[in-house]
């Protein structure tokens, strides 16, 4: 499955192909990507430590995550990230509703490799993709979470627009480096994100 989700100036999202038979070095499948991304220490630190991911639990758990329908929006909730002019995988985007049968409220996040880090690839996928759940999708509230210490995303979050809401603290199975400093929630709301752009907010607008 290639067909776009959504283009931006220098991205194009589209939805994750389903598991296949592995191929070759020179034409790899979604697996072989996944599987590369996660194999970065820096790219998993604020997730699990910096443990790889196996190709085993990128196939058996993630992908099917990645490519599952959201009834409510009429389709997925997590999206390929490619460079436009390249084509090259850069990573993924998240735009989940919290629940299957509304898309009131999503959730927002990124995993990019390091090469797309530091060139503002993850506040334009952000940016277009809060547009295009408030205009098109029937979204109310877009939120999103990461650890305290993970300064990198939360200035992310800050510049596509979300405000900050709170810090909390959870009782993780498994600890990491700087779990110790809790997490912190941001949001937007559908008639903040109206205010600052000057787009008009309908109550037609579609919502599913």
């Amino acid at each position: 499955m290639r067909r776009t989700f959504l283009e931006t100036d220098r991205l194009v999202l589209r939805p994750f192909a389903e598991a296949g038979p592995d191929t070759d070095a020179d034409h790899p499948t979604d697996v072989d990507r996944l599987v590369d991304l996660d194999s970065d220490p820096e790219v998993m630190r604020y997730l699990n430590g910096g443990r790889p991911t196996t190709r085993a639990f990128v196939v058996e758990r993630v992908l099917p995550r990645l490519t599952h329908d959201y009834p409510c929006i009429g389709t997925r909730g997590f999206w390929a990230a490619e460079e436009k002019a390249t084509g090259v995988f850069l990573g993924w985007f998240e735009f989940r509703p919290t629940a299957d049968d509304s898309a009131e409220v999503v959730e927002l996040g990124y995993r990019l490799g390091r090469a797309a880090w530091g060139r503002g690839y993850a506040t334009e996928g952000a940016r277009a993709l809060i547009d295009k759940g408030f205009t098109e999708l029937g979204v109310r509230r877009v939120t999103a979470d990461t650890m305290y210490v993970n300064s990198r995303s939360r200035r992310v979050m800050e510049k596509a627009g979300l405000l900050f809401v709170r810090r909390w603290y959870g009782d993780w199975p498994d600890s990491i480096e700087g779990s110790e400093h809790g997490e912190v929630e941001y949001a937007l709301e559908r008639d903040q994100w109206a205010a600052r752009t000057g787009a008009a907010v309908h109550p037609a607008d579609r919502v599913r």
